[in-house]
């Protein structure tokens, strides 16, 4: 039995496709289109997940949408109404937009994949989300957590989720409980991400990077706008935010009241913190003073989300009962809560669906519709996020020939190995491509840029002169699963998943901050844990250079400039090669390096 998951038409579109309840493709449109968060039909993806399982467009026995349009339509309707004559623009773009396209998935997917109409499915949008997690997870039952910025009417779930893995019984998942709109802790985020000058859907990873340069001086502020109830439901006060009824703004004129005027996109940011020797080249007193206000605000919200989730995951422990959590909506990348949620909840495993935005929604449909729709017991689990395309060796060569790039090609793995490790000990900075593209917003290995991380001037080399992106931002640590411990105070890590995934941020132990510099983000790192049995090849190269620096530890960003999606293929790969300050990409079994300037 084929079922295809589809997601689209907010942020993030994608498709994944299951073979008998076994994931077989999962791609976010944006890798093909190259259109960062890419929210059309997703047909390249949708092709691409045809041709990796090798069937046709008619032999897929039911397509399944992530959410149900008709509801999510009737909310925008509602609030529209509810808040006219000052949402008028809201309602005519609304208008606009959704008889244009959205309200009639059924329709385009009749059309573009000749589909029977009974086996077109819709799934709730945080059952998706739900689904997603707890049905890739190798729990039999688990406590289910979702939060986002919103669904159809629900903004955040608590529930439970059970697996029939043997046949004859019957795999269930119910939210229990949840948050509706316009109450949203992913909107209240994305509030702060508009105020502190970057892309709403975009730029929450930058919040959550400017925080630990901030104290959160402003909590009672931001209390003002979030009242929180001890089982972590929470109401936001509406008088200080236009989400509802404006298209350009999220936050109203009392919030600019409260938190100050907002900080300019893409204005300079630099406070005592990031520059203790005030070394900026455009350092300014002032303008320090008023980045370390908009730090302290990012900390404020950082640090409320933060205890929110934790109060969240608390209430779904004493609901359930149960050791292990799933969670899954786009507030659940925000991995230093959950950092914080494995080490300060009850619970002994969290485990976070890789692609926890839009995107995995697509595969949480499917799987939803298989084993509680359908009733189909289960098989699998997701213990890698490596289920997009891939190039052949042959491909590869023929690319870089056609393309007139000089190339070597190193067969032997062990000669391979020792020379890109040769490259990164010479402060040499890596393109690194192989295997099938990640799943999710995260470079896993397959798709990195990597290298060394013992110089504390290497993130500033790799921000500035490689990805071109804001000098503040982290990078995070690949390291070797057994070593772990050696690194990060963190109890059991090995039994938690989500560090696999580049999920949880923790702190670095006393007297390893120096030993990965370019990683250490103010004591603490996002750390990525690897394990050969996943991918032999990238634990090789790690383990090598700690065989040959003491420390088992990489730099890994994702293989993309600032703007740009992570990159798909070789000629992505290459393009962006040569428009970065990278010295040596290597493509599976082929090198490629700068030429030399004569």
């Amino acid at each position: 039995m084929h079922v295809l998951g589809i997601s689209c038409h907010y942020h993030d579109a994608a498709a994944a496709l299951l073979r008998d309840g076994v994931l077989v493709a999962a791609a976010e449109e944006e890798r093909f289109s190259r259109k960062k968060h890419d929210y059309g039909f997703p047909r390249h993806a949708i092709d691409f997940c045809l041709k990796r399982a090798g069937i046709r467009p008619e032999e897929l026995d039911y397509v399944v949408f992530y959410e149900k349009p008709l509801v999510k339509f009737e909310r925008i309707l509602t609030t529209a109404l509810g808040t006219y004559p000052r949402s008028w623009r809201v309602f005519r773009e609304a208008m606009t937009s959704w008889f244009n396209e959205k309200l009639w998935i059924k329709g385009m997917v009749l059309r573009s994949l000749r589909v029977p109409a009974d086996r077109i499915l819709f799934s709730d949008h945080h059952v998706s989300h739900a689904a997603s997690a707890f049905f890739c997870s190798p729990f039999e039952e688990a406590a289910v957590l979702t939060v986002d910025g919103v669904g159809e009417w629900t903004t955040a779930g608590i529930g439970r989720a059970r697996a029939d893995w043997r046949g004859g019984g019957q795999s269930s998942l119910v939210l229990e409980s949840e948050v509706r709109f316009p109450h949203s802790l992913g909107l209240l985020y994305s509030a702060f991400t508009a105020f502190l000058g970057f892309e709403v859907n975009e730029g929450e990873y930058k919040v959550m990077g400017m925080a630990p340069y901030g104290e959160p001086r402003y909590l009672s502020e931001v209390q003002q706008l979030i009242r929180i109830a001890r089982d972590g439901s929470f109401s936001l006060n509406m008088d200080y935010f236009d989400f509802t009824h404006s298209t350009e703004q999220t936050y109203s004129r009392r919030f600019l009241d409260l938190f100050g005027p907002p900080r300019q996109k893409d204005s300079e940011f630099y406070t005592r913190q990031t520059h203790p020797l005030r070394d900026h080249p455009q350092w300014n007193e002032l303008v320090a003073a008023e980045n370390q206000r908009y730090a302290d605000i990012a900390a404020s919200i950082q640090r409320t989300t933060e205890d929110l989730m934790i109060a969240m995951a608390r209430t779904a422990y004493e609901r359930t009962g149960l050791k292990k959590l799933c969670m899954a909506g786009g507030v659940a990348l925000n991995s230093v809560a959950n950092g914080r949620i494995v080490t300060e909840t009850p619970f002994e495993e969290v485990w976070v669906q890789p692609a926890a935005g839009d995107s995995g929604g697509a595969l949480g449909a499917a799987l939803y519709a298989y084993h509680v729709l359908l009733g189909q017991p289960r098989k699998f689990v997701m213990d890698h996020a490596y289920w997009g395309d891939e190039y052949s060796p042959a491909e590869t060569a023929k690319f870089l020939t056609e393309a007139g790039r000089p190339f070597e090609e190193i067969e032997d793995e062990a000669k391979l190995t020792e020379r890109v490790v040769g490259a990164l000990l010479d402060q040499k900075v890596v393109g690194w491509f192989q295997g099938r593209f990640e799943w999710g917003p995260r470079a896993l290995g397959n798709r990195s840029i990597l290298a060394d991380p013992r110089r504390p001037e290497m993130k500033h080399i790799v921000n500035t002169k490689i990805k071109f992106r804001e000098p503040f931002r982290p990078f995070a640590p690949v390291i070797l699963e057994h070593r772990a411990r050696d690194f990060f105070d963190i109890p059991g890590i090995e039994r938690q998943p989500a560090a696999r995934f580049m999920l949880l941020v923790h702190r670095l132990r006393e007297g390893k901050a120096d030993q990965v510099g370019a990683t250490n983000h103010m004591g603490t790192g996002r750390l990525q844990t690897i394990r050969r049995d996943v991918n032999p090849r990238y634990y090789d190269l790690v383990e090598r250079f700690g065989e040959a620096t003491g420390v088992p530890v990489l730099l890994n960003t994702s293989f993309n400039l600032r703007g740009e999606p992570i990159v798909t293929s070789p000629a992505n790969a290459l393009w962006t090669f040569s428009q970065s300050g990278l010295d040596m990409l290597v493509l599976g079994n082929h090198i490629v390096e700068k030429e030399r300037v004569k």
